[in-house]
């Protein structure tokens, strides 16, 4: 096993350690923001200033409960002042931070309407590119200007520690098996399908990316490398207001996205929406090399594979919602949601087959004409209520998904003689429909203790039910006739039930825990329909699984602060992936199902230690059983890529995110992972044992220019890594972006370019049974985008019957119930 470099560890753990000597209690001063209006106001700029001279010392903005907090201000004399869009600016009374100072809430300031013309007015706040807590990292989407033009996937690949693979597939600090969420509930969908929806996604519909790697019990067990949450923008001002947005790139084709969002909010009710459109015009090159070896080793053909295809994706997607205020304790809640993406593509494939001396025995060509539409329609409805204002309340979420996907394709494949003299032609159409249902209902209750606790408890059921069909058709004589070798009906069904109870209690001033245990119950069945050359097919599973979790915090003093956790995690298969069938990609390459795969459980451990709040350095453990990954096998001269369960993996891992102020003009973010994995079973009989270590790094300078004017350059690199029988070379990106404000601060206009060198392609090798492979994929990701957004809108003066918290909250609260 190669080792990690000792001076690497050295001189990552030197830096992050810094300071740990020093003594004083950490500090924490909070406190809460309201207006004449409402109890609660949310997007409050909040600066805290020293009482001497006024200066900076810190920034940040109230949540949706209008909350506000810092941490480990020095000792030292200081003020608060607020400032809101609409309101009167106000400040704190002078107050004092003391060596011994622990926990300090301020007394709640509360603002007043302004009466003048809110044309005039313009207060902006930035928020920081990365905030790390204590148990997630978040993600702002607008403060990167390099995300303007981007699609949703392609703003997850930025953040610290993800990557998305050559296939869509994400993973995170090097593992694979991420879950991700859509406001707080599951996407149910993985692999090429999740990266798909995500591409339809616009990054400017997105308000951040929470990053858990070791998520509580309250969430779903599912997922080894952690929790993704990507939490969609909701409007908090009262009135009617909302933004619009259009915007324009060019690659090596034209794409354009524009966005649309309303809010009015007055009284009992608040409305709200939201509507986009992209098309995306794209292409991919794929490149592979096949050397196929006798038992001795020596080479018995060789086969060279170049494949063209031209893509164009559409999207449209559109939420629309309402809460409704029942009492001043209870709010009713409804989400309608749904996307609709036609897509078309265009492949023109070649490829040579040649004997050991690359003389080329045999040419095939294959040109294939796919059209597809996916849609999705949701439905969700919430409830929450609160018993008092100790924070004691009860939620529930029913949802009811679709996803339908109409797949039509026409293969033409033709042989030729090595001189390019036709041999004999084939065509072949297909009829790929899917269709998946989900239904899900879920409770969840917290209770405030005394002395610095709180118990959560919850419940969860869901049904998904995923029709595959897959119907070919050969042509012979003229005549369409069913190919039964294909053509495949499958029917899958998955129950999941689930409890848990969360325990979280502040011990003293330095330590916190956090303990829960979640229990899921899963009962899933699977039936591939026969047809006249293949007889029926069931299988049926049910089992029981528990999920501990621990979490302890420790604050050293005001500089450091540590966090421990363990965490045990479960992946169960695509539903997919279950399907024993071939399904045809091209003549060379299928790819099947495997109605035997188990599900892989895993047991994380993670130290974290934040120093000063600007350098978090984590190092972490995974050790993963019954490991399921992407694995290759051969019939023939054909590549066949199924799922299969490998044995165990191994990973460990060192992570490095620090924030620098460079000047007040400059601003850096610098994260780099490094791991190490270790894969070891066997393999089609045959033994697996492959490991290698993995370098990580992502880039981010943000830079404030005069007038309104800023910039960004950004960037990420990926060295060489191991993926089961995969090894992939490095790869990386540049980008660079330029921002201004305009019509008041009301507008922004933003332009930049991805991928600046085209550095960002996929290539690898492949070793299976008596085949080596290499691959070398090529998309269009160098892309010129420039966009313009307008904010319209003002509040609603002296609106009655408000909730005596924000009606914002209860949105927030809604869709990211037991966060």
């Amino acid at each position: 096993m190669r080792k990690l470099p000792n001076l690497f560890i050295i001189i990552l753990l030197t830096v992050s350690f810094i300071g740990r000597a020093q003594n004083r209690t950490a500090v924490k001063l909070s406190g809460k923001v309201g207006a004449t209006n409402q109890s609660a106001l949310s997007a409050a700029t909040i600066t805290l200033l020293k009482a001497k001279d006024s200066s900076v010392v810190k920034m940040s903005v109230t949540d949706q409960d209008g909350h506000y907090s810092f941490d480990n201000p020095p000792k030292g004399k200081y003020l608060v002042s607020v400032s809101a869009v609409g309101y009167e600016k106000q400040y704190s009374a002078p107050f004092s931070i003391s060596a011994d100072s622990s926990l300090m809430e301020l007394t709640t300031i509360v603002l007043s309407q302004r009466s003048n013309n809110l044309k005039a007015v313009t207060v902006s706040a930035r928020k920081p590119l990365v905030e790390q807590k204590i148990d997630r990292m978040v993600v702002n989407v607008d403060a990167f200007i390099s995300n303007t033009g981007a699609n949703a996937l392609e703003a997850l690949e930025k953040s610290p520690g993800v990557q998305v693979d050559k296939d869509g597939n994400i993973s995170l600090k090097g593992k694979q098996s991420v879950m991700v969420l859509l406001d707080g509930r599951p996407a149910y969908l993985s692999g090429a399908d999740l990266a798909n929806m995500l591409k339809g996604m616009q990054a400017s519909q997105l308000e951040s990316i929470e990053i858990m790697t070791n998520p509580p019990a309250k969430y779903d067990a599912a997922g080894n490398a952690g929790i993704i949450n990507i939490k969609t923008k909701k409007n908090r001002v009262k009135g009617f207001n909302g933004n619009v947005s259009a915007g324009q790139g060019q690659g090596a084709y034209f794409k354009n996205n524009e966005s649309l969002s309303l809010n009015y909010r007055n009284g009992k009710v608040n409305l709200f929406s939201n509507y986009s459109f992209n098309r995306n015009d794209n292409y991919q090159e794929l490149d592979i090399f096949r050397r196929y070896r006798n038992e001795d080793g020596s080479t018995s053909a060789i086969f060279e594979q170049v494949a063209f295809m031209k893509r164009r994706n559409m999207s449209n997607n559109l939420k629309l919602g309402m809460d409704y205020y029942v009492t001043d304790k209870t709010t009713l809640g409804i989400v309608v949601s749904g996307f609709y993406n036609p897509e078309s593509s265009i492949n023109n494939n070649t490829s040579y087959l040649e004997n050991p001396n690359k003389m080329v025995d045999s040419i095939a060509t294959a040109s294939s004409y796919i059209k597809g539409t996916w849609k999705n329609a949701s439905v969700n409805l919430n409830m929450r209520h609160q018993f008092d204002s100790t924070g004691r309340e009860l939620t529930a979420d029913l949802d009811y998904i679709v996803y339908d996907n109409a797949n039509k394709q026409h293969f033409i494949n033709t042989t030729y003689e090595p001189n390019w003299i036709k041999r004999y032609d084939e065509q072949l159409q297909g009829n790929l429909p899917v269709t998946v249902n989900i239904y899900s209902a879920k409770m969840d209750y917290t209770h405030p203790l005394k002395n610095n606790a709180k118990i959560e408890a919850g419940v969860k059921s869901s049904y998904v039910q995923t029709v595959n069909k897959a119907n070919y058709y050969t042509l012979n004589n003229g005549e369409w006739i069913t190919d039964y070798g294909k053509t495949n009906f499958f029917d899958y069904n998955e129950n999941i039930n689930a409890a848990y109870i969360n325990l979280n209690k502040q011990l003293t001033k330095k330590w916190g825990v956090q303990t829960g245990l979640r229990y899921e119950n899963t009962n899933y069945k699977g039936h591939r329909y026969g047809n006249p050359t293949t007889g029926d097919s069931s299988f049926k599973r049910t089992y029981n699984s528990f999920f501990p979790t621990v979490y302890i915090s420790y604050g050293a003093n005001k500089n450091n602060q540590f966090g421990l956790s363990f965490g045990r995690r479960i992946d169960r298969p695509g539903y997919q992936s279950l399907n024993p069938f071939l399904f045809f990609l091209d003549k060379y390459t299928y790819e099947a199902g495997n109605p035997y795969l188990k599900p892989q459980y895993t047991n994380n451990v993670e130290l974290t230690h934040i120093f000063k709040g600007w350098l978090t350095t984590t190092l972490n453990y995974s050790l993963t059983t019954n490991e399921f990954n992407e694995t290759f096998d051969s019939s023939g001269y054909a590549t066949i890529v199924r799922r299969a369960n490998i044995g165990r993996r191994e990973n460990a891992g060192i992570a490095v995110n620090a924030q620098i102020h460079v000047t007040k003009w400059l601003t850096s973010m610098l994260y780099t992972n490094y791991s190490y994995t270790r894969y070891s079973g066997k393999l089609y009989g045959e033994d697996l044992k492959v490991e290698g270590g993995t370098l990580n790094a992502n880039m981010n300078n943000q830079i404030t220019l005069t007038k309104g004017w800023s910039a960004e350059l950004s960037g990420w690199y990926m060295s060489n890594s191991v993926d089961g029988q995969i090894l992939l070379k490095s790869m990386g990106a540049l980008s660079a972006g330029i921002s201004k404000q305009v019509l008041k601060g009301k507008g922004t206009v933003k332009a930049n370019v991805r991928d600046i060198f085209y550095t960002q392609i996929a290539q690898g090798d492949i070793y299976f049974k008596n085949t080596e492979a290499r691959f070398r994929n090529t998309r269009d990701t160098r892309v010129a985008n420039i966009t313009f957004t307008y904010r319209f809108g003002k509040p609603i003066k002296n609106t009655n019957g408000q909730r005596k918290k924000g009606g914002a909250s209860d949105e927030q609260n809604r869709v990211n119930v037991g966060n």
